[in-house]
């Protein structure tokens, strides 16, 4: 076996959440050049049936299913919809996720939760899941889930509380799964930096704002969508068969959000006292 063999994923069935755009989309094009079929699920069935069109170009199969990713049952049957499709499953991309920025006192309660349940909870589900089928529907192999977090959840910086908790919070969630489900299930994630999706669509168009990402990341550059697939496939495939349980920082070497999001100082309410 070549090295490059090690990175194939032939025949391999793999479940991609929020597929269609950004790194959703560039991890399950990358799992399908790599050798797999990819179950695709998002919101908007118009980009899913895109993304299914470079799956299926690249040789394999596609199978597209809408849906609101934010409903734990929802994202949970995308387990069983791969193996009833494809008769297998062996790897889970946890990647639907992501928080508005805030500011502290704009951030209640419901506000916190919701970010976890959608970045946390919904992985769990659809792992919890997936995991049953991954040891009776499919032969002997390599069975990887790979969770997309930020690293924002390893660093801090004003107005990311609720998504950089959540993302913490993945991020751990993948190292104690991990340890649930060694030595059969291998579980990593990604912390990610700032990459060049939707989500940074309103940076493109300002060139403040771009030069200053760009010149606060150590390698001068944001990220592109592949840069992620490329790691996943890492992580999914035979050559990252002895890693589980870490997370790989993928984000151009920051150690801190290249992004000011200029929120000011809070403004003492107390009353003033003579000198």
């Amino acid at each position: 076996m070549s090295i490059l063999d090690r990175f194939r994923v032939t025949d391999h069935v793999a479940v991609v959440t929020g597929a269609g755009r950004g790194i959703g989309a560039a991890t399950a094009v990358a799992l399908a050049q790599a050798g797999a079929d990819v179950v695709l699920s998002s919101r908007t069935e118009s980009q899913l049936e895109q993304v299914a069109e470079h799956v299926r170009a690249a040789g394999r199969r596609a199978l597209v299913v809408p849906a609101d990713l934010s409903d734990t049952d929802a994202v949970a049957a995308l387990a069983q919809r791969a193996v009833d499709e494809f008769g297998r499953l062996d790897t889970v991309v946890n990647n639907v996720g992501g928080t508005i920025p805030n500011a502290f006192l704009d951030t209640d309660v419901a506000y916190l939760e919701e970010a976890f349940h959608f970045n946390v909870s919904t992985a769990h589900a659809l792992s919890r899941a997936a995991v049953p089928l991954m040891l009776s529907a499919a032969p002997e192999g390599q069975k990887s889930i790979v969770s997309i977090s930020s690293m924002m959840g390893r660093a801090s910086g004003r107005g990311y509380l609720a998504y950089g908790t959540a993302k913490a919070g993945l991020a751990h969630w993948s190292r104690l799964a991990a340890a649930d489900l060694a030595p059969h299930v291998r579980v990593n994630g990604i912390f990610v930096g700032s990459v060049m999706t939707s989500a940074l669509e309103f940076v493109a168009g300002v060139p403040e704002m771009m030069e200053q990402m760009e010149s606060g990341t150590p390698l001068g550059r944001v990220g592109e969508a592949e840069d992620i697939a490329a790691a996943a496939l890492y992580l999914a495939s035979r050559a990252g068969q002895y890693v589980t349980g870490k997370l790989l920082e993928v984000d151009g070497g920051i150690q801190q959000p290249n992004l000011d999001l200029a929120l000011p100082d809070l403004t003492p309410t107390w009353p003033a006292t003579d000198a």
